[in-house]
């Protein structure tokens, strides 16, 4: 434990126990008295903005001619007074001033480019979401596309961070070879690429990116070992805790209590969902992996869950995070629709399942607001985690029945540092790029020398008329 008696406590603090490393988050401990806390190395370290892109893919049906007449994406006013109530973003309401919604925006990089590549809109489109550029087509090894928004911000501002960005996912990407129209799975597995040529594998089990966050065992064995001693992780640093303790104010014991308090009630979920799954008792999803729960929104807010500690303790800046599968059969009882997601992607235009489409869009809007809350109750030095996050959610697809990638789905939330204007509502001119939205957010992330991304053609301005 790095505490320097009678000084201040480094943000870069660990307890450490028997295959158990465990972050601090931010403490009022972690800045020198006297100091003010931007000019601290703590504050320079936590007042980086969090960056989380999430794809939830084939588009919407908003963005289909009779979805976008009925505004069941974007809303009608462009501006600050618009209605979200006929939009599948309604669930962001509560959230409006902290929403940012850009509407009319094209992936033109992932269309077909050749007579060849015609119908391959679903094996090509994950790849382009953060990277903007055209995938090779090839079901070899020689993939290559471009390096993703997510990491160019990793490289940039996560190489002082324990773990540089986490790529998280909801359904199967354990594919490999070849998928179909000619090309490689990975393309549609996942959203990060490091380089032109490396793509960035995906977590699709809680248990694994628990594991990565706190360090718990060295290797698969010892993490195992751990597990079926039916223990915490906190049950390993129980003594520096105490120690840790000793030295901190009483609201910096509160924090650390609710803190703590969240890792064991989050690693305890995660050990009722592997019971329940090793049981034998029939499963939804049976060559899923334990820790994977078969409900969809418990899978989900728990990931967002390990988000939040992430973002709190300074563990990660930048996530990506997979919500589904173009091809996905799975069907989302609580969105009030019994058609699995796919089939009810090709509405074939017809108003009633044009609107059911909607329902499920909504639903997985829906989502979000647990995430936002958690952000919003977390203080760190006098500004809320929400204030200090940038999250992108958006589909490279627009309209899933024609396959297009016009009219392409996209919002931002969050204060993302004061950058991002919240409660407004951007219009496009048509035929804009969603690169140019992509560029200038990565701007207002800090990266003002880059100048070139994917088919931008220019900055875009988050000014409304």
């Amino acid at each position: 434990m790095e505490v320097i008696t009678g000084k201040y406590i480094s943000r870069r603090t660990a307890l450490r126990g028997l295959g158990a490393t465990v972050a601090l988050p931010f403490l009022d401990a972690m800045i020198p008295a006297g100091s003010l806390w931007a000019k601290t190395r703590a504050g320079a370290l936590t007042d980086r903005t969090r960056f989380v892109a999430i794809e939830m893919v084939h588009g919407a049906a908003g963005s289909n001619e009779l979805g976008a007449s009925k505004f069941l994406w974007a809303p009608e006013a462009v501006g600050r007074d618009f209605d979200l109530s006929p939009s599948s973003l309604s669930p962001l309401d509560p959230w409006r001033d902290y929403l940012t919604i850009i509407s009319n925006t094209d992936v033109q990089n992932a269309e077909a480019q050749s007579a060849r590549e015609i119908g391959g809109d679903h094996f090509r489109s994950s790849a382009v979401f953060l990277t903007q550029q055209h995938p090779k087509q090839t079901e070899g090894s020689d993939v290559r596309v471009g390096v993703s928004m997510d990491q160019i911000y990793a490289e940039r501002y996560g190489q002082d961070t324990p773990i540089p960005s986490l790529q998280l996912c909801i359904e199967n990407v354990d594919q490999a070879g070849g998928c179909a129209y000619g090309y490689a799975c990975v393309y549609t597995d996942t959203i990060s690429w490091k380089s032109e040529t490396e793509p960035l594998p995906m977590i699709r089990d809680p248990r694994v990116a628990f594991d990565q966050l706190f360090g718990a065992g060295g290797t698969a064995e010892a993490r195992a070992q751990r597990r079926r001693t039916d223990r915490s992780i906190l049950d390993w640093i129980t003594q520096e805790v105490a120690e840790l303790k000793d030295e901190l104010g009483m609201a910096d014991r509160r924090r650390m209590d609710q803190y703590l308090d969240n890792i064991r009630e989050i690693e305890r979920r995660i050990q009722m969902i592997e019971a329940h799954n090793t049981s034998g008792e029939p499963r939804e999803l049976p060559t899923a992996p334990a820790g994977v729960p078969d409900a969809f929104e418990e899978h989900v807010k728990l990931m967002f869950d390990l988000q939040v500690l992430a973002f709190q303790t300074d563990m990660t800046r930048v996530f990506s995070f997979k919500m589904g599968r173009d091809g996905s059969g799975r069907v989302y009882p609580d969105s009030g629709v019994d058609s699995a997601f796919h089939p009810a992607s090709h509405h074939g235009g017809q108003e009633k399942r044009v609107l059911d489409f909607a329902k499920i869009n909504r639903y997985h809007v829906s989502m979000l607001p647990y995430f936002l809350e958690k952000l919003a109750s977390i203080d760190e030095g006098g500004q809320s985690l929400l204030d200090k996050s940038m999250i992108m959610y958006g589909s490279p697809m627009g309209d899933s029945n024609l396959h297009n990638h016009k009219r392409c789905p996209l919002f931002v939330v969050g204060g993302a540092n004061g950058q991002l204007p919240g409660n407004v509502h951007i219009k496009a001119p048509d035929g804009t790029p969603m690169a140019n939205v992509l560029l200038t957010l990565m701007h207002k992330l800090g990266m003002d020398d880059i100048t070139e991304f994917g088919d931008a053609t220019g900055d875009f301005s988050f000014t409304a008329d």
